[in-house]
């Protein structure tokens, strides 16, 4: 079964997916794990000093950290946002299975992801969105209902972006699903600067290694 963290990495690179998929990566480093548990500390993050918020692993200035949080805490399902019905969360759907940091108690549930990345200007990251898909689906077929709808939550800059089964999400889903599903060897490099420079595989992957696949021309 798929797991929702090797969707995402496919999403991202199917080479990096092969890779951390062949050494049994699959676990986020320390900064990562601090940066997510924010996401369970927003009311007492809003009380403190400058100071002892410059020390956090935020990603803004205090001010406009606080602002971020005080947007929040606007919302509709701020109540469930700091303290969810649970956390933590094992889901095993049809065909892949994965930890949701939070579900929601809305009705429908709402799974969440806890990214300790940054958002883009709108929206959310295409990986992050086949991951929320991946979630919805699993809880969708735990709970037999529907669920329409997750959330990806970046706590480092106090951001929460709902992302929605759309026609054009679960494309995304079914092509990364599809691309896994095919890998026999290396997939070919994607040969992107930017995610390149950020990927610990940058080294090993710029050896030309194909697969017999490719080499055949299949």
């Amino acid at each position: 079964m798929l797991t929702f963290g090797s969707l995402a990495r496919a999403a991202y690179c199917p080479r990096q997916h092969y890779y951390a998929e062949r050494d049994g990566d699959d676990e986020p480093p320390p900064e990562a794990r601090a940066r997510r548990d924010l996401a369970f500390r927003y009311p007492e993050l809003r009380g403190v000093s400058d100071a002892e918020l410059a020390a956090e692993p935020i990603e803004r200035t205090p001010n406009a950290y606080r602002a971020a949080l005080d947007r929040l805490a606007a919302r509709d399902d701020w109540a469930e946002l700091v303290a969810p019905s649970r956390r933590e969360v094992l889901l095993a759907g049809r065909e892949c299975r994965g930890v949701a940091h939070k579900i929601l108690a809305s009705d429908p549930p709402t799974p969440t992801f806890v990214s300790p990345g940054r958002p883009p200007e709108r929206g959310v990251w295409r990986p992050q969105r086949v991951r929320a898909v991946a979630m919805a689906k699993a809880l969708a077929w735990e709970l037999e209902r529907e669920v329409p709808a997750a959330l990806v939550e970046y706590p480092a800059h106090g951001v929460v972006r709902r992302v929605r089964l759309t026609t054009r999400n679960r494309a995304a889903y079914r092509e990364t699903v599809r691309t896994i599903r095919e890998v026999d060897g290396p997939p070919p490099r994607v040969d992107d600067e930017a995610k390149c420079a950020a990927c610990d595989y940058r080294e090993e992957c710029g050896v030309r290694t194909r697969s017999l696949r490719s080499l055949l021309g299949l």
